[in-house]
């Protein structure tokens, strides 16, 4: 009975943050949403110039890294899942590498404690960037457009500049002491030591000189060369391990997606190093099980069975899942039907487990501050494309003479077996710092196809809850019947198996629910507010409809959907910005 009453219990939808200001956009020729509106409107404008979603998504990728420093980059990486029309689907993973002077305790003083900072905020957290790579092999394959096309937009933001909003002029505000033990980067991002203020223009000099010798040369022109030269010269400069050799060896990898069904969908996902897509497909097989429908959004008897799947797969996270060049990682078995079924053959649906007693599933002999841009053309290809930093702003570095910040990727590895990183996630073995490894990631940038077309388009930053935002977006569409603009901004909630608790967006939950779920053992219930860098993902989604395809910005953002209209062909070659 309790559980019955559990399902009648919904969260109180105190309206989901301004979702009701927040429209969905619809077009029939292609949309591009972003975290940032300048970048969605020069996705928009290649579609809208004959580009397909590949080009355009490679462009956002570029223009992020002008006009959303905290996480679009080129010194960063990032994940792309592509799917094109004749069906064909591939992932380009451009995850950032550890130096090959880097040593499994390179973060532990002489006592085997891990050195707080050295792994977030030293030149010795930077790991080897694979951004431009990628962006640019994912060009040369499957887009249609030259590479000066979809490079132009952003070398003209960082030139003429933006007019800087309200989110971007406060976000320089508050990383000022931060950006102040660096004077390359108060010269990018103060006036003099001052903060920028909303509506003053905002210029990149150095950047624009980047990304022009990455339009003239290719990937030799961020890897090779000058842009080479200064960011080796930054890491000397800094005692950072990044070398001439580390740049010129580095490539991106074409891997084969994580595939998943559910409920007659099929899930199209990241493989590792990333464990999002893993963990997804591991958790909607657990769940498939259940009538999550009938249960009701938001009611306690969905909750409890969403952290209960989230528990048991973030346990098998921390023991299973790194880099696979480096590591045996059962993805076949992990996402099979028939492990989940064991794994959740102990669900109890009126009683919460204890992460102390689960442990990781037996396998016989896997940003806050990323940014998520989905994108899908009128011809059927679409693309997830998820890029990051790692935390708001890297390392808070900008390269000397370069223009672009550095990431701060390297807190991803292990640095210690079972202890935490910054989001609390734990690792062991398969995610142990290796020369030359891959990080493990949670981002998860996701298509789910329907009779074999894309559906939606998904994924989020986060750090550790960008794998539960995407799975909520998922559940709220195929289960709960929601449009894409009201799964975007539903209210979340985000468990990850150690530590043991709930993270609750602020509203989110009403006190009956509260008490229910407490009831069944679900003590640690903690709110966190419902803007970016504290918890809960920024999940800009497109999805495919009888009316068209429409686009939805997260509402906890100040992003854009930005749908294709003859009328934003770039044709007088003008700036979005202008």
């Amino acid at each position: 009975m309790k559980t019955l009453l559990a399902g009648l219990l919904i969260l109180c939808l105190a309206p989901p943050l301004d979702a009701a200001t927040r429209a969905a956009e619809f077009s029939g020729d292609g949309m591009v949403a972003s975290r940032s509106k300048w970048a969605s409107q020069v996705g928009a404008e290649i579609l809208a110039d004959g580009g397909n979603a590949v080009d355009a998504a490679v462009a956002v990728g570029f223009a992020l890294a002008v006009t959303y420093p905290s996480a679009g980059n080129l010194g960063g990486g990032g994940f792309m899942v592509i799917h094109l029309a004749d069906g064909t689907v591939i992932t380009n993973d451009h995850r950032e590498k550890a130096p090959l002077a880097a040593t499994r305790d390179m973060y532990l003083d002489e006592q085997r404690q891990v050195v707080e900072g050295l792994s977030t905020a030293s030149h010795l957290a930077v790991g080897v960037p694979g951004t431009v790579d990628g962006l640019l092999a994912v060009l040369e394959r499957y887009g249609t457009m030259d590479r000066a096309d979809v490079i132009n937009p952003a070398i003209r933001l960082a030139e003429k500049g933006i007019v800087l909003d309200r989110d971007l002029a406060a976000q320089f505000e508050r990383r000022l002491k931060d950006f102040a033990k660096y004077p390359a980067s108060m010269a990018v991002f103060s006036k003099s030591g001052a903060p920028y203020a909303v509506g003053e223009r905002w210029r990149q000099p150095d950047l624009a000189a980047t990304l022009k010798r990455i339009r003239k040369h290719g990937r030799a022109g961020f890897y090779d060369g000058r842009t080479a030269d200064l960011l080796v010269a930054e890491m000397q400069a800094g005692g950072g391990l990044i070398t001439h050799e580390d740049l010129t060896q580095y490539r991106s990898v074409w891997r084969e997606p994580v595939r998943g069904t559910y409920r007659g969908y099929d899930i199209v996902s990241m493989p590792p190093p990333s464990s999002g897509g893993v963990l997804l497909v591991q958790m909607l097989n657990m769940l498939e099980g259940l009538d999550i429908k009938a249960s009701e959004f938001g009611s306690a008897a969905t909750i409890h069975a969403m952290v209960e799947a989230e528990r048991r797969a973030y346990a098998d996270r921390a023991e299973y899942l790194g880099d696979p060049d480096f590591f045996p990682v059962p993805v076949a078995r992990l996402t099979s039907k028939d492990y989940a079924r064991m794994r959740f053959a102990d669900f109890d649906p009126d009683k919460a487990s204890l992460s102390e007693d689960i442990g990781a599933g037996e396998i016989p002999l896997e940003s806050p501050d990323t940014t998520h841009a989905s994108i899908m053309d009128a011809d059927g290809n679409a693309v997830a494309y998820t890029t990051t930093l790692n935390l708001s702003y890297g390392a808070k570095m900008v390269t000397t003479g370069a223009g672009f910040l550095l990431n701060n990727e390297m807190d991803d590895f292990s640095a210690k077996e079972n202890a935490p990183n910054f989001y609390g996630l734990l690792g062991r073995a398969a995610n142990a710092i290796e020369p030359g490894k891959r990080m493990l990631s949670s981002m998860t940038p996701t298509i789910v196809l329907q009779d074999g077309k894309p559906l939606l388009v998904t994924g989020s930053p986060g750090g550790s809850t960008i794998i539960t935002t995407t799975l909520q977006v998922i559940l709220n569409v195929l289960d709960h019947g929601m449009d894409v603009a009201d799964a975007v901004a539903s209210p979340r909630f985000h468990h990850q198996w150690q530590p043991d608790r709930i993270l609750v967006e602020a509203r989110g939950f009403s006190p009956d629910t509260r008490r229910l779920l407490q009831s069944m053992g679900h003590t640690n219930l903690v709110e966190v507010p419902s803007f970016l860098g504290r918890g809960i993902g920024d999940a800009n989604s497109v999805m495919s409809t009888k009316d068209g395809i429409v686009g939805a910005a997260d509402p906890r953002s100040a992003g854009r959907a930005v749908g294709v209209s003859p009328a934003q062909s770039r044709a007088d070659g003008k700036s979005p910005a202008e």
